[in-house]
């Protein structure tokens, strides 16, 4: 198709001016550093005839260095730290980024060849990896840096850090054929692409869901109410007496607590999904349901919180765990934690999430009223509890 190369072309310089704008935005420096190799990476590779008249296999000898270079800077991308652009350790990476070029003109035009023979070390012979474009001493390279990223992945939890994996993979596709195509040009924008879409999708999560325990913060919930249908009911839990829990044992005991509800709120049944309301308060929304449908999930969700006593680490307990285990101090000890949750549906009388949310608030302060770990139905004076 002869309009396959040219929308490759702006694809391309696509990728690269909306990724620096939004490395630059969102202050991802990282991106910006990936992008720049892979930017000098298709910039060289288009210069690259593969002259079979070149007895001295320049360009083949440049197609090594990449296939080298390519993989060890992402992985050394992926593995820094967010310091910036304009600061010190941000200037000296650009730099160093920068100057690989310059490095591989140097090689080629001091006709340094011997890097060829090098790079074209036969550590394993086996014909298929004889086939290959790639050489083994790269491959070498590429597998090192992915058995990183995914290690790293698993490690930190981060979209970001898989989105390095995928666009590592990206480029091993480009330089795959041996030769520059417009697939070659296609899989390096795409590997900016990749890493481009993490990095919104992790701003997305940063602005919409809780660092502290995992659940989609009160913004989503607002969103969350422009979407509900004409039958839902509404949950307000709160546990109880976390302000003399949080003097008692500290806010960092107290964080611990609020993972730990938050993890049950995560498992409710019935089609309800949890928010963090703000504070020790949590919301959940179950569209399509009325109270007496979703109350049976709301009440397993308090007696599966009553039925896990919490575990306070001692402060004689060591953090790293010790060589004799039967001198070692107890680690922990256990208290009651439980919540107390109001529900409301939407009536006439409530017909807004807001007003169903105020709603199942009173509930909650009736639930708390009333002795606390206790559901209550507003509405009802006595909500059934089993």
């Amino acid at each position: 198709m002869p309009l396959l190369p040219g929308i490759i072309h702006i694809y391309t310089y696509g990728v690269l001016i909306v990724g620096i704008f939004l490395g630059w935005r969102f202050s991802r420096s990282r991106l910006i550093f990936t992008l720049l190799v892979l930017a000098f990476t298709e910039i060289i590779l288009r210069r690259l005839t593969f002259d079979p008249a070149d007895e001295l296999m320049l360009d083949l000898i440049i197609f090594y260095i990449l296939t080298f270079l390519v993989p060890l800077n992402i992985m050394f991308i992926a593995f820094i730290r967010e310091r910036g652009i304009l600061t010190l350790r941000g200037i000296g990476r650009l730099g160093l980024i920068c100057i690989q070029p310059f490095f591989i003109y140097t090689l080629i035009h001091n006709r340094y060849l011997g890097i060829f023979d090098i790079l074209n070390t036969q550590f394993i012979k086996i014909a298929y990896l004889d086939s290959l474009s790639i050489p083994q001493a790269s491959m070498l390279i590429y597998l090192a840096a992915a058995i990183f990223m995914v290690f790293n992945f698993f490690f930190k939890k981060d979209i970001i850090e898989g989105g390095f994996f995928w666009t590592l993979l990206c480029t091993f596709l480009a330089f795959l054929p041996g030769k520059t195509t417009p697939q070659t040009s296609f899989y390096l924008a795409t590997g900016g692409f990749i890493l481009i879409m993490s990095i919104l999708e992790y701003s997305h999560n940063v602005a919409f869901r809780d660092e502290l325990t995992g659940l989609p913060t009160r913004r989503s919930l607002n969103e969350i109410f422009l979407k509900l249908p004409n039958r839902y009911s509404l949950a307000m839990v709160d546990i109880d007496y976390f302000k003399k829990f949080n003097d008692l044992y500290g806010h960092d005991v107290g964080d611990q607590a609020l993972r730990m509800v938050a993890s049950k709120l995560m498992k409710i049944n019935g089609g309800g999904k949890a928010f963090r309301y703000g504070g020790e308060e949590f919301t959940i929304v179950f569209p399509g349901k009325s109270v007496n449908e979703t109350q049976e999930y709301v009440e397993l969700l308090r007696k599966s919180v009553e039925s896990s006593p919490f575990s306070i680490r001692s402060s004689k307990r060591p953090l790293n765990k010790p060589d004799n285990l039967k001198k070692a101090p107890r680690s922990s000890k256990k208290v009651p934690l439980t919540v107390s949750i109001g529900l409301a549906e939407r009536d006439e009388n409530h017909n807004t999430p807001e007003d169903v949310l105020k709603a199942a608030d009173e509930a909650l302060l009736r639930a708390k009223k009333t002795g606390r770990n206790k559901v209550r139905i507003f509405g009802k004076l006595h909500a059934k509890v089993t």
